[in-house]
């Protein structure tokens, strides 16, 4: 990963992508691509998925642990709504938007 000025350079499945990103930002940002990359690793290794149908797969899967720990007690739901984890929950919404954002583009 490398960064400039108001962006950030990152790869997803050995695949480039250039992300806007405020300076403050890039720590979460850069946390949240190691998770959605081992994420999409993971899956399409045990699913043999790639491109939107793995995004999807991904996106159900990191929607489903969510909610699942949101659910699960009230020291989760504190734990979830503290700043450093909601950054990332966001860093990595932002993420799957423009990764399947740049896959429409492709048709």
């Amino acid at each position: 990963m490398s960064d400039s000025n108001n962006g950030l350079d990152i790869k997803l499945l050995g695949k480039d992508y250039r992300v806007a990103c405020a300076p403050e930002e890039r720590e979460g940002l850069s946390a949240a691509v190691a998770f959605l990359d081992a994420k999409l690793t993971d899956i399409g290794d045990k699913t043999r998925s790639t491109g939107e149908r793995l995004a999807v797969m991904v996106a159900l899967n990191i929607a489903h642990e969510f909610l699942s720990l949101k659910d699960a007690s009230p020291e989760a739901m504190a734990a979830l709504e503290s700043e450093s984890i909601q950054r990332r929950i966001d860093s990595i919404e932002a993420k799957l938007d423009a990764a399947l954002g740049h896959h429409e583009q492709l048709f």
